[in-house]
């Protein structure tokens, strides 16, 4: 299974964030969406991801105020991505290798989705139970 096939069984959506936003609004968009993390996109370019673990190493652990910092203070720059034709094993090894949650989808240097370990989860049962039906049937006839 592909990033693509990922992407189009859960929706393309891409919820962003300006660098010169502060982390609280920042974290309202994140509560809004239910998403646990959000990129940091400026000018079509994609410059970090902010998560929900940042806001609490970075913020609340250091007794800073998250409506007074900005998104670009606390946010990962170092960002990992796949593209659509990677499959899943390719994105389990890169989340497992780096301890990431959430994998940005780029294509020609443009994000046009994002995968979280819980997509990936989900489709690997899928397989699974896949292939579980068609070694099921297998055995009946």
């Amino acid at each position: 299974m592909t990033v693509n096939q990922i992407l189009n069984a859960k929706g393309k959506n891409v919820y962003s964030v300006l660098s010169t936003t502060t982390v609280y609004e920042a974290l309202k968009v994140m509560g809004e969406k239910n998403i646990g993390a959000i990129l940091v996109i400026d000018n079509s370019d994609l410059k970090g991801i902010l998560s929900e673990r940042d806001y609490a190493r970075k913020i609340v652990l250091k007794d800073k105020s998250s409506k007074e910092t900005f998104v670009h203070e606390i946010m990962e720059s170092n960002v990992f991505s796949v593209n659509l034709s990677n499959n899943i094993e390719d994105c389990m090894e890169l989340m497992s290798t780096k301890r990431i949650r959430h994998l940005p989808v780029l294509e020609d240097g443009i994000v046009v989705g994002i995968i979280s370990i819980s997509d990936v989860v989900k489709a690997i049962i899928e397989i699974q139970k896949d292939t579980i039906n068609h070694l099921n049937s297998y055995i009946s006839q």
